[in-house]
């Protein structure tokens, strides 16, 4: 959930302009233009917001909509470079889905998307616009998206489970294997085949039968016919 901020303590980046939109209006001497601008503002670590300015010119527009967006600050809890979870941000008939992605996949997303979730610092995200593609309807849905996210911090709280400090920092560098590690992997891998290491059960289908123990098995080759026995003893 974000939480407005003051932009007093914050170094604020260069501000990003997603439309300037021009407007006449026909009067006797002829035609009267006017712009409105959309701006966003964010310092790449957590904190966004948006403003808007309107003027007889454009960079006066401008700067008016920096002035506008500087008020409307507020910071969003991240996980390393992305969001923490999904959600679906609406606004009139604009919805916006947000899905956190994996590092290396880049920021998925269109214009207006990409100017809000660069300047917030997130650099690996999936993003998908429904409906209506007005870029502020797109932004505020945007930040109404973000606006439900939620740290661990915040749901364990609403789960009534304590906070450990050492599960407040995400887990998102991936875990690797050295190299004994992965010898260690094929050399057991290859040796499953091997009948010597199955538990000590011998080969199967090899040598002696499978259910005889060895000991019966020796003897049973052995021993004699005891009807010999007998006939060389009626011979002497």
């Amino acid at each position: 959930m974000g939480h407005r901020i003051s932009a007093r303590d914050l170094e604020l980046g260069e501000e990003k302009v997603v439309r300037v939109n021009r407007t006449s209006a026909v009067v006797k001497g002829g035609r009267r233009f006017s712009f409105a601008a959309l701006v966003i503002v964010g310092d790449r670590k957590g904190v966004v917001g948006y403003g808007q300015g309107k003027a007889r010119e454009v960079p006066t527009s401008i700067e008016k909509a920096v002035r506008d967006a500087r008020k409307n600050l507020v910071r969003y809890p991240l996980r390393g470079d992305t969001i923490p979870h999904a959600v679906t941000g609406k606004y009139r008939s604009s919805r916006v889905l947000l899905r956190p992605a994996a590092p290396g996949t880049g920021i998925k997303a269109g214009a207006s998307v990409r100017a809000v979730v660069e300047e917030l610092g997130v650099r690996n995200i999936l993003t998908k616009v429904y409906g209506s593609r007005n870029p502020l309807n797109v932004v505020k849905a945007t930040l109404d998206g973000l606006d439900q996210l939620l740290s661990k911090r915040e749901v364990f709280e609403l789960r009534g489970l304590p906070v450990h400090a050492d599960r407040e920092g995400p887990k998102l560098e991936p875990v690797g294997l050295d190299e004994e590690s992965r010898k260690g992997r094929k050399d057991t891998r290859k040796g499953k085949g091997k009948g010597g290491e199955r538990g000590d059960r011998g080969p199967r289908g090899k040598g002696k039968g499978r259910g005889k123990p060895e000991a019966e098995a020796d003897t049973g080759a052995e021993t004699e016919p005891e009807g010999n026995d007998n006939d060389s003893g009626a011979e002497a």
